[in-house]
């Protein structure tokens, strides 16, 4: 498959979401999978208005999984390379998003890259070089505000070796909480043989894993006319989920301590489906599932950003116990203080909110009671 012009990828970025290189060299495979925020972390089109509401405690507690950084160094190499965006991602500041973070009575925001690094045509050391920069951004604006930030390390997942470095670093130097991954990969769902390296690392380590999707290589550009982050991301966050559970994945990492964006997209309306139909077709499901599918699905963990909403909320409590679900805004695309508004609107009682808005996020990591 063609590669399209630089041209062609911004101006198709630009109006509709990532579009990603197919050529077959290594450094395309590399490039490509890092190029997605060209328009996810950038410009994507699911960006909300800074929603003015009152929300805010007289104290912040709640604490945010789902909260994008994007350091100045790596703003100003998408400036270079004429990569478009939206003002809310090219204007971010760490003060910025404390101010958002006390609007919305945020105490801890967990940082992590949304899609990528958006640069194309580095090479294999610039990736990791680049990826470093941004792990310790976010640790020195933890420092330099205590309490107030933990982060989700990026990975240069394209490269596995690199990866296993970061982990070693992030998880053993500079004391991330835990890894952000992306749905996929050029083509590859987390679930593929590829990534088994580094999904049998964070299991040995018992790491948590958070998983951020995009629009994927193969259905990007399926309707010119509707934007990727509308359809593509929740529908990657379901690829992502079934390559995880399907491949054994799942019950091959039982001590990842993993957690979905968005509610979990459709996870908790398919799930009956799929098991409907592997029962159906007969399917033999009893080595890679050994305890069947919805015990998999029911141990995950699912953020509520941009997915607060009666309807979201009651298929996945329905589905998945309380203690399972985390609150997220996905600031800076959605506002905090929106995100927390939907929350209060969802028919949740005073405990279930204090649940999701805190305390299951501090028995997942404890260091966050102090």
């Amino acid at each position: 498959m063609r590669c399209d012009s630089a041209d062609q990828i911004k101006a198709t970025a630009h109006r509709f979401g990532p579009r990603l290189c197919g050529c077959g060299s290594r450094r395309a495979f590399l490039t490509s999978a890092l190029a997605f925020s060209a328009s996810t972390a950038l410009g994507a089109p699911a960006v909300r208005a800074q929603a003015p509401a009152q929300v805010a405690p007289a104290k912040p507690y709640r604490v945010d999984v789902h909260h994008h950084f994007f350091p100045p160094f790596l703003l100003e190499a998408w400036q270079r390379a004429n990569t478009p965006g939206a003002a809310l991602v090219r204007d971010w500041t760490v003060a910025r998003t404390l101010d958002a973070m006390d609007q919305g009575g945020v105490a801890t925001a967990m940082l992590s890259i949304s899609t990528g690094l958006g640069l194309r045509d580095i090479s294999e050391s610039e990736v990791r070089s680049m990826t470093r920069r941004c792990n310790e951004f976010a640790v020195q604006a933890a420092k330099d505000h205590p309490g107030r930030f933990g982060l989700f390390a990026f990975m240069p997942m394209s490269d596995i070796d690199g990866t296993l470095q970061e982990i070693e670093y992030a998880l053993d130097v500079i004391k991330a909480d835990g890894i952000g991954l992306n749905t996929s990969y050029s083509g590859k769902w987390l679930g593929d043989a590829a990534f088994r390296p580094v999904l049998d690392e964070l299991n040995r380590r018992k790491a948590i894993v958070y998983v951020h999707p995009l629009g994927p290589q193969c259905c990007n550009a399926l309707m010119s006319y509707v934007p990727a982050s509308y359809v593509e991301y929740p529908q990657d966050t379901n690829r992502a989920v079934m390559s995880l559970l399907f491949s054994g994945a799942f019950a091959h990492t039982r001590d990842i301590r993993w957690i979905f964006s968005h509610a979990g997209a459709a996870v908790p309306l398919l799930a009956g489906r799929v098991n409907a139909l592997v029962k159906a077709q007969g399917r033999k499901t009893a080595e890679i599932l050994p305890d069947g599918i919805d015990f998999e699905l029911q141990r995950l963990r699912y953020e509520t950003a941009n997915a607060a909403y009666p309807p979201n909320l009651a298929a996945l409590l329905k589905y998945v116990p309380l203690s399972q679900v985390l609150f997220g805004s996905d600031y800076p695309y959605v506002s905090v203080t929106e995100n927390v508004a939907d929350l209060s609107k969802a028919g949740l009682s005073a405990a279930e909110l204090k649940a999701i808005e805190r305390e299951n996020a501090v028995a997942l990591m404890p260091r966050l009671k102090a």
